[in-house]
């Protein structure tokens, strides 16, 4: 899926904003859910990024983790832009080893999309908006307005992962997928 993002993602306008077909998503993640072989390279980019951010919403606890989810919440209210990336760089190192390969997977394809934003129309706000409430969420519901400042939070957050990846996780993010 990911390999999929890192090649269109950046030349399909709309990517992550726009919902592929409900109905073949959701054919397509019973397939995967029964480990059935799946060619997505046959479906529309939109559905392999509908796809994707399901997979997110499913990981349990959220891969930046719930149990700190008041630390990245509150990590963009803390210090410049320097201390803000120490401070992300400290709680990333509180994650599980498969969450942080995963995540920098994640941001090697949002750094690519960015690049292309002028002609993808999908720059780091853009693309923070449609990615961050698949990335955290609360560990207990709130009231909608409770709900509406801490997916702001949650935005500015990723907003900032996704301008500043290549300082947080490393130069290398850019060369992950390799000379695809």
């Amino acid at each position: 899926m990911l390999s999929l993002l890192y090649q269109e993602g950046p030349s399909t306008e709309g990517i992550f904003r726009r919902s592929g077909s409900a109905k073949t998503c959701k054919e397509l993640k019973e397939k995967l859910d029964s480990g059935a072989e799946v060619d997505l390279a046959c479906e529309s980019i939109f559905v392999t990024a509908s796809l994707f951010k399901d997979f997110l919403r499913n990981i349990p606890g959220s891969i930046l983790s719930s149990q700190l989810c008041d630390k990245w919440v509150s990590v963009m209210d803390q210090g410049n832009n320097e201390e803000k990336i120490k401070n992300i760089q400290r709680l990333i190192e509180q994650l599980p080893r498969a969450n942080v390969v995963l995540l920098r997977y994640i941001f090697g394809v949002l750094h690519g999309i960015e690049m292309r934003s002028e002609e993808n129309q999908m720059n780091a706000f853009n693309l923070a908006i449609c990615i961050a409430p698949s990335l955290l969420w609360p560990p207990v519901s709130s009231t909608p307005d409770i709900e509406s400042e801490f997916t702001k939070k949650i935005s500015g957050l990723v907003q900032f992962l996704t301008e500043n990846c290549c300082r947080i996780f490393g130069e290398e993010i850019t060369s992950l997928f390799g000379e695809i």
